[in-house]
């Protein structure tokens, strides 16, 4: 028993060494994305970007991205969303235009680029050239898109309903575009 206990002890004090002082890694959140065809499920990840993963927590929580197009999608790449200044003006063809031009009434996010790969189903900030200037908007990858590795930051990975973000009308901007019916935070 005491061997046991030596054991478990070990464990906990290398546990905490390596995680800086906290045996808990930080917990990733489930998103769920309501989309015409169905629930994309979208896992966190504030190990690789805590300030962007707490902004998108909060304009869920406020419901802002319920009802905002996907204004830009490329096939074979991205399909882009979360312009939520734009708001949900989907049939305006004069707002259309505008659309992705815009973020939130929130500040722009300092960048949290990392080596996590830019890889099928991983959703990463979208941004202006500056590499400081993301906020609101978030773009979900059709494929390999490793050349923006440590260039963007990802935030999450969607991991169930990938199949549903295929289906997002193309176009750039897509001349009937999809739009997120829903976006809710599932587990926190």
């Amino acid at each position: 028993m005491i061997k046991i206990l030596k054991s478990l002890f070990l464990s906990l004090a290398i546990s905490t060494l390596i995680y800086g002082g906290s045996v808990m890694a930080e917990e990733r959140d489930i998103i769920h994305m309501t989309l015409k065809d169905g629930v994309v499920k979208m896992e966190t990840r504030p190990d690789l970007a805590p300030k962007h993963v707490a902004q998108i927590k909060q304009l869920i929580s406020e419901g802002q991205y319920d009802g905002v197009v996907f204004h830009r999608v490329i096939d074979g790449f991205m399909a882009q969303t979360g312009d939520v200044e734009f708001g949900n003006s989907t049939n305006d063809k004069f707002n259309m235009s505008r659309a992705g031009t815009g973020g939130s009434n929130l500040p722009d996010i300092p960048a949290e680029f990392s080596d996590a790969n830019h890889g099928r189903g991983a959703v990463s900030m979208a941004r202006a050239q500056n590499p400081n200037s993301a906020n609101s908007q978030f773009f979900i990858v059709f494929n390999d898109a490793s050349f923006l590795d440590g260039q963007y930051t990802v935030w999450a990975q969607v991991t169930e309903g990938m199949e549903l973000v295929d289906n997002i009308t193309r176009g750039e901007p897509p001349q009937d575009p999809d739009k997120i019916i829903k976006m809710e935070i599932i587990s926190e």
